[in-house]
């Protein structure tokens, strides 16, 4: 993207962990149909809640999305640690997910907790 960003989601930082988690979900090609589905509704709805906890403009309601994406985050990272317990998705990738789940979960606490 080469244009000019003008949307309050373009200027957070734990946005574009969300979008790289998202990225690393997909990267795991889990071969369960049903966690690789559950893995990518929470890692897009991680990405969709912190755009909107950073559009919202009272403390309350940011606090609230950037808690859902929180935990949507440790949702994706659960169900991808689980397809690997499973052997369906390499530990490797698996590992990745689960780094890129928590830094965002460290980056979106203090966000959560601003009621």
């Amino acid at each position: 993207m080469n244009e000019i960003h003008s949307l309050p989601h373009h200027n957070l930082l734990a946005y574009g962990v969300a979008v790289e988690l998202l990225q690393a979900v997909r990267a795991c090609s889990i071969g369960d149909s049903t966690l690789r589905d559950q893995a990518l509704r929470s890692a897009k709805s991680a990405c969709l809640n912190a755009a909107e906890g950073a559009g919202r403009t009272s403390r309350g309601d940011k606090a609230c999305a950037f808690s859902i994406a929180r935990a949507e985050a440790g949702e994706a990272a659960a169900a991808v640690e689980i397809a690997a317990a499973c052997g369906d998705a390499g530990s490797g990738p698996a590992g990745e997910v689960v780094r890129l789940a928590s830094r965002l979960s460290r980056m979106l606490y203090p966000l959560a907790r601003a009621r």
